[in-house]
């Protein structure tokens, strides 16, 4: 089972394939590493090495050889903390480690798992290698290693599915909504008020980083000198509010507001919930807020209703399709991530399995085909805006399913073949490695 908390992990910008999935591999790199090590040398291949800087790739390197983790190093101590690494050129363990010589951006060659490979060396005095180990960060920040190790397997889950067609089955004929089934799976693997405990806490820093992204203003870091606009769009809309001139449509700009302020923060390094990835992880929190503002009856349990309702459909895209930008293209975040969005927000809003299903469909189909193509390799262009309209898609989505019966020509089944056939087709320039698209045109003009 995929679960609503590998889904929504709390961590750090910008990217969850290129900052928090290194970040991992080299804390679990750190771990297994020998005691008598004295220098370690990365070395990054495919997409990881084309966006690394822009990405923030090499900083989440030395954060992890540090030892820090996503969810819990403060986003405020990161430069200082990299800076420091770069300074001593060694780690705390005594290894020596200088990120302008041992850390290296392989372009030409791609690891045969993953287009975002890693390769962990450590090596005694004399060069002699002690250990060596391959990982991939195959988006949302999961991490599998070139051999894993065998694991217990996790305990059964009472309503194991692997399509939505096995899902929207056990629904009817156990009368449970899509929530009800992803609650239940929950609680084997955790208690259930530990289970709700943990959601309202995703919820709660959903909440967080929008409201640090309406406040905070200037450019992002990286070098297109991108001005934070989260702040601004929000001031104007409630200049609008308080002199009665908000126009209905304007309740959509709030949502737009809401989902850049997250990316913004994202692409700032901020404190962010990968939901499910970092480049598209304003659409849920953005959704989720729409609901909570705006839409009557709000209540914690309708957000846990949302959470789980999401994941359960983003569960389906990992495992049948993707979520990586670098495997499918943006289809597989910014679309995921409606789809998810949409699911959630016709649950809250009472729909029923079928209606949710249906949400789900419309949203990922009207993001089929669509290409990573980061502007100078940052999560800024066009990334931040397509966080906005496909926050506003989700709404559109959920809203057509809510007025229909659920029952629709196409599946969602059908619609996540297509995104994972359509991405194996795309060329790979068009897939998160800023060479095709949009990154090339902006950047010749």
């Amino acid at each position: 089972m995929i679960s609503v908390f590998d889904l929504f992990k709390i961590g750090i910008g910008p990217s969850s394939s290129h900052t928090v999935g290194p970040m991992v591999a080299a804390g679990r790199f750190l771990e297994a590493m020998p005691a008598d090590a004295a220098r370690v040398r990365v070395e990054l291949f495919g997409s990881l090495a084309w966006t690394g800087p822009g990405h923030g790739t090499d900083s989440a390197i030395c954060l992890g050889l540090l030892g820090a983790e996503p969810s819990r190093v403060d986003p405020d101590t990161v430069p200082g903390l990299v800076a420091g690494l770069r300074a001593r050129r060694r780690l705390a363990c005594g290894a020596a480690f200088d990120p302008a010589v041992d850390l290296m951006f392989n372009f030409e060659t791609l690891l045969p798992v993953h287009s975002n490979g890693m390769r962990f060396r450590a090596l005694a005095g004399d060069g002699t290698l002690l250990l060596e180990r391959d990982f991939y960060s195959v988006g949302g920040g999961f991490v599998v290693a070139a051999e894993q190790p065998e694991e217990t397997a996790p305990p059964p889950v009472p309503d194991p599915f692997t399509t939505a067609a096995e899902l929207l089955a056990i629904c009817a004929d156990r009368r449970l909504s899509i929530a009800d089934v992803q609650l239940a799976n929950e609680c084997a693997l955790r208690a259930r008020t530990q289970v709700e405990a943990e959601l309202d806490g995703i919820a709660h820093a959903m909440f967080a980083s929008i409201a640090r992204g309406l406040e905070a203003d200037g450019l992002l870091p990286g070098g297109l000198k991108v001005r934070r606009r989260a702040k601004g769009i929000a001031r104007k809309l409630a200049a609008a509010e308080h002199s009665n001139m908000l126009a209905p449509h304007e309740v959509l700009d709030w949502v737009s507001a809401f989902a850049i302020a997250v990316n913004e923060e994202n692409a700032a390094g901020g404190r962010i919930v990968t939901a499910p990835t970092n480049g598209a992880a304003g659409i849920i929190p953005a959704v989720l807020r729409y609901a909570r503002d705006f839409c009557p009856g709000a209540t914690a349990a309708r957000q846990r209703v949302f959470l789980l309702t999401a994941a359960a459909i983003g569960g389906l895209i990992k495992r049948n399709a993707s979520i990586s930008g670098a495997e499918v293209g943006c289809q597989g975040e910014v679309g995921s991530a409606a789809a998810m969005a949409a699911a959630g927000l016709a649950a809250a809003l009472g729909a029923d399995p079928r209606q949710v299903e249906n949400a789900a469909e419309i949203a990922m189909e009207h993001h089929l085909g669509m290409t990573c193509d980061p502007v100078g390799g940052l999560v800024q262009i066009p990334c931040i805006e397509r966080n906005a309209f496909g926050a506003q898609k989700a709404i559109f989505a959920a809203s057509l399913a809510l007025r229909g019966d659920g029952i629709h020509h196409v599946s969602l089944d059908q619609v996540i073949e297509t995104m994972r056939q359509t991405g194996a087709d795309m060329q790979s320039k068009y897939k998160e490695t800023a060479q095709g698209g949009l990154a090339v045109n902006l950047s010749a003009c």
